[in-house]
């Protein structure tokens, strides 16, 4: 009953005179895997993306972080150069990652209480994390 195809496996393929033969190319894409569930790829890959926790500033961070503002503030005339690490929340999920912005700032908006650079990147000064002076 079970044989090993050898009645059949030395004859050539059928050629059939009113159908054209099919490229390579052709032939190979009805066998190419296709994506069934669309968009499923992009939701494992988001899941799978890591997001970081907002760190919470304790008494004495908050403090040091005060005393580089007000330092900020004084020297704002003089548009100091800074390095500072925030907290940027990410727009998809809970969580975020945490950056590091260097240039100089240009002004601290009040009103919206944020910093701004030169460049006009704005930073809330609640995802403040710290302030370091280039020096």
């Amino acid at each position: 009953m079970f044989n090993n195809y050898s009645d059949i496996k030395d004859k050539t393929r059928p050629y059939y005179a009113d159908l054209p033969q099919m490229s390579l190319h052709d032939r190979a894409a009805q066998f190419a895997p296709f994506a069934a569930l669309t968009g499923y790829d992009d939701a494992v890959n988001e899941t799978a993306r890591l997001t970081k926790s907002r760190l919470e500033l304790d008494e004495d961070g908050i403090n040091r972080l005060n005393t580089q503002l007000c330092r900020l503030t004084d020297k704002l005339a003089e548009r100091p150069e800074v390095s500072v690490l925030y907290f940027l929340p990410d727009g998809r999920k809970a969580g975020g990652s945490y950056n590091v912005k260097s240039g100089a700032v240009r002004i601290i908006d009040n009103y919206e209480s944020c910093l701004v650079f030169i460049d006009g990147t704005r930073i809330p000064i609640g995802d403040l994390y710290s302030v370091e002076f280039k020096e």
